[in-house]
């Protein structure tokens, strides 16, 4: 592996986090400019993004270890002024929007939430091959889902469990902050993590080609 190509995902000594230790040779915060430093010192200066980042820090701080992440959601909420929640769903968690609904509107929130197939548009219609089909005829929506949050005009919006890609999608075209509750992951119970914890040991096919 050249120099050029080592990043972050190659460190281990993490001084960035710690200022005590010798940055590796290849340590991106060594090489940055003062100019980049700047550009984005000036983007936090901003008055959204600014409240956005101080009440991310605050929910870190406050419930470090005892807050589960809807608990962090509900803090970052009312922390950035947050009145109206939008939920971008899968339908396959619907149930479960449906209680985080219940768990908003009872700290306050007003809750409008959409699923991913809403406008029931057949997948062909966008050029999916005809044999996606097996799984269900029409198509995740999530550039609609994004569209009528924003309608709605929502002030943070929660993604529920979006397909790979469809969340991307999302992401791009949502106007207000968005933030993730369930990432979904149909063989391990939404819980990606857990591949990771075990692709030295029993799910050492991930390392095969």
């Amino acid at each position: 592996m050249s120099e050029k190509t080592m990043s972050c995902v190659d460190c281990a000594v993490r001084n960035c986090e710690f200022l005590d230790r010798m940055y590796p040779d290849f340590c991106l915060t060594e090489k940055l400019t003062e100019e980049q430093v700047e550009e984005v010192l000036a983007c936090y200066g901003q008055e959204d993004n600014k409240k956005a980042m101080i009440a991310a820090a605050e929910v870190e701080s406050e419930g470090y270890c005892k807050d589960c992440r809807v608990e962090e959601v509900i803090k970052f909420a009312k922390k950035i002024g947050a009145k109206k929640l939008g939920i971008a769903t899968c339908v396959g968690l619907l149930r479960e929007s449906r209680t985080l609904t219940k768990i908003l509107r009872s700290h306050g929130f007003e809750v409008y939430g959409v699923a991913c197939k809403v406008g029931a548009i057949p997948k062909t219609a966008v050029g999916i091959d005809k044999k996606c089909e097996e799984l269900g005829v029409s198509m995740c929506n999530p550039i609609m889902q994004a569209k009528l949050l924003n309608e709605a005009e929502t002030d943070l919006n929660l993604v529920m469990g979006l397909c790979v890609g469809h969340d991307s999608l999302f992401y791009k075209y949502s106007q207000a902050l968005a933030t993730t509750v369930v990432t979904k992951d149909r063989v391990l119970g939404h819980n990606p993590a857990a591949a990771l914890y075990t692709a030295e040991s029993y799910y050492k096919k991930l390392m095969e080609e």
